[in-house]
């Protein structure tokens, strides 16, 4: 077994070369069973999460462990914690012990650059990023790989890490804003993307103007969401899996039980964007949203990847 680790896990995944790997992940064969998610409380009576996570295709099978630790913030330490086994589907025979962190990061922005490319509208000219985080530092490098942005926003809460974000991603060659006011972003924006570990929502509905794709990732819990009840009434919502969406998520579980929003409401998954059994974005006017709670097969897809560029 080979040990992969952030670094060569950062040189494999290249946000093109990994876009694509999982749109062909999507319309492969593979099993994936619903993860496990056990709640547990720590001697500072916080909720953290043990997610598990296991997919398989015909030659590979493997298996994440992610902690969710929301009160890292406060000890500067990510917030997510994960490592990744990936071991032969025949003989059970461990492979790969891969780092994780850059794993799930760089897989579920390009996840969401994947569903914008059916989702936000051709003519996207700009793009806003809600969130400082791990996945929040990826999103304007996959999402402007599906569309050619002329103008990107960052905003956070804390005005230092906006401008340390929008610095770094200066040295990568993108130009990018601090936005000031969430409120007047959003209301330019033709493409917002979020990836915070909000419990309360960030979006308002009556911000989103005509056109408008909504990219919602940080809520991962039933009690947290990133938008509001009127931003999910107004969009037309897909979702990358009804499962983990609908029943793991506030995003969508609390406008269902608010009444606000019927499950099969939903438009489509990934998966149907992919094959192109939905056709995503059908009209130029129509807000569209987007839901990630993040699937296994999308870090075997990942871990394949940087697996086959490592091992040769």
């Amino acid at each position: 077994m080979i040990h992969i680790s952030g670094e060569q896990v950062v040189a494999a995944l290249d946000y093109s070369l990994l876009i694509d790997a999982l749109r062909r992940m999507f319309l492969s064969n593979y099993t994936m069973p619903v993860r496990h998610h056990h709640f547990y409380r720590t001697d500072k009576d916080i909720e953290n999460t043990l997610i598990l996570m296991p997919a398989w295709n015909d030659d590979y099978l493997g298996i994440k462990q992610v902690v969710v630790a929301p009160a890292n913030n406060d000890k500067k330490l990510p917030a997510i914690h994960a490592s990744y086994t990936l071991l032969d589907v025949r003989t059970g025979v461990p492979l790969a012990h891969l780092d994780a962190a850059q794993l799930t990061s760089r897989r579920t922005a390009c996840t969401s650059a994947l569903a914008a490319s059916y989702l936000a509208r051709e003519d996207a000219a700009s793009l806003l990023v809600v969130g400082s985080g791990k996945v929040a530092h990826h999103l304007v490098q996959a999402h402007a790989t599906v569309r050619p942005y002329k103008r990107i926003m960052v905003w956070t809460r804390d005005m230092h890490k906006s401008q340390a974000f929008v610095d770094q991603l200066a040295a990568e060659g993108y130009s990018v804003d601090v936005a000031e006011n969430l409120e007047e972003a959003a209301r330019e924006a033709d493409v917002i993307s979020c990836a915070t570990l909000s419990p309360s929502p960030l979006i308002k509905g009556a911000w989103l103007k005509p056109g408008t794709h909504l990219d919602l990732i940080g809520s991962h819990t039933p009690k947290t969401r990133e938008a509001d009840d009127e931003a999910i009434r107004r969009s037309n919502v897909f979702v990358d899996s009804r499962e983990g969406a609908l029943h793991e998520t506030g995003e969508l579980a609390i406008p269902i039980a608010n009444g606000v929003f019927d499950p099969k409401d939903v438009q489509a998954d990934i998966v149907a964007l992919c094959k192109r059994a939905h056709i995503g974005r059908i009209t130029p006017n129509e807000i569209t949203l987007f839901k990630s709670a993040g699937l296994a097969i999308e870090d075997l897809a990942a871990a394949l990847l940087a697996y086959e560029s490592v091992a040769g």
